[in-house]
């Protein structure tokens, strides 16, 4: 039975650049791989069809001589007259296509064992970590320097890192050579894992360092002081590079990130950079209006009061709230301000007297009144709404 036109099989030109040859091998290797047709013998041979397809095309001498002479040209490459897994353990993106493979059937672990595997040899950066700090809203009005404990990993002293007793050196591993990886041949499959007698490392220490037990690395805790700028909110994060776990083997440390929470006040609420609050206010105050005192973030304001001021209407402080900006703390959100009516429980007798004397001046407005009960209490609505509106 002739065999099957190279460029047919992986359904490119014939004037197809290598990226293109390459992706199309890869998107064909992907659909007839026999893991993802068990049971298939037609996807097997599809899938070797490809392979050796891809071997022609992706060499540019055997491409030459399979586009001058045809399969004839390049025969002798497969003088074993078949085509095994084991043919095209040098292809350049076998590893890329394992990858891609064992990403869709096992979620991508497969990957992240040979990128470990590689990784481990080279010294690694080390951990980075995060700490939670609580503050109070005075606090991260004004800014502060704490104290903070930190536990982390940090460089063995007796072993400088190492990992090896004083006075030795670490050696080679003799089952991978070095290279952090071995190659497991399991029948049709050939699969590169990490190397188990050194874990990835590609050496073994023979004499391990008895104060970290051949880690390089011993916990501590250290003491770092930390200066939180003005302005903060729950949720910010502070970068502290270089404060996080010791890499291994003198790598680079990583980053400490602190990340902040601002405490509930008993006062005032935030949202943003405005403050929020509630005063109660005397029914003479919200009718007649004045001055009254306010607390603050930093300290006490004066707000006006307008005359027939509605319970729950909000009046603004501009310029009294939280710092707009860590960069730029000077510039500060409002503070919104709402009055609540407050009624007094106990009235002395000359209040009583004032008052009594109010409803009856309030009673012959009501009768000089020619609208309706259903007028009155229309527009009083509509007045009281507008004036929450202001």
């Amino acid at each position: 039975m002739a065999k099957a036109d190279y460029y047919e099989t992986l359904g490119v030109d014939r004037n197809a650049s290598a990226e293109e040859v390459k992706k199309a091998y890869r998107k064909m290797a992907l659909k007839y791989h026999p893991d993802r047709n068990r049971g298939e013998p037609e996807a097997e041979t599809r899938f070797k069809e490809v392979a050796e397809a891809y071997e022609v095309l992706s060499d540019p001498q055997k491409r030459s001589l399979y586009d001058r002479y045809g399969h004839k040209g390049v025969q002798s490459t497969f003088s074993s007259g078949g085509f095994s897994w084991d043919d095209f353990h040098h292809f350049d993106d076998f590893g890329d296509l394992f990858g891609d493979l064992f990403s869709s059937f096992f979620g991508g672990a497969f990957g992240a064992t040979r990128t470990a595997g590689r990784g481990a040899r080279s010294r690694a950066r080390g951990r980075d970590l995060r700490i939670a700090h609580r503050l109070t809203l005075e606090e991260a009005f004004h800014g502060k320097e704490v104290s903070l404990n930190v536990d982390r990993l940090e460089a063995c002293e007796a072993c400088e890192g190492s990992g090896c007793k004083p006075g030795t050196k670490p050696s080679t591993c003799r089952q991978c050579g070095g290279a952090g990886q071995v190659r497991v041949s399991q029948g049709f499959f050939s699969m590169v894992s990490t190397c188990p007698a050194c874990y990835g490392q590609g050496r073994t220490i023979a004499s391990p360092c008895p104060k970290c037990n051949a880690q390089g690395r011993v916990p501590r805790t250290a003491k770092l002081k930390v200066s939180i700028p003005r302005g903060v909110d729950t949720g910010m994060r502070l970068r502290l590079a270089g404060e996080g776990e010791a890499g291994s083997e003198g790598a680079p440390r990583g980053d400490l990130y602190v990340v902040l929470e601002i405490e509930p006040h008993e006062f005032f609420t935030r949202q943003d950079d405005d403050l929020y609050c509630e005063i109660p206010l005397s029914f003479t105050q919200a009718a007649l209006g004045g001055e009254v005192e306010v607390p603050t973030i930093d300290g006490v304001a004066s707000l006006r009061i307008p005359p027939g001021t509605q319970t729950h209407r909000v009046l603004r402080l501009r310029g009294q709230g939280m710092p707009r900006s860590t960069n730029n703390p000077d510039v500060r959100g409002d503070l919104h301000v709402r009055v609540i009516l407050f009624t007094p429980r106990k009235l002395t007798s000359r209040q009583k007297e004032l008052l009594a004397e109010l409803a009856e001046i309030e009673g012959e407005q009501v009768r000089d009144d020619d609208r309706s009960l259903f007028d009155r209490l229309r527009d009083g609505l509509k007045e009281i709404k507008r004036d929450w509106l202001r």
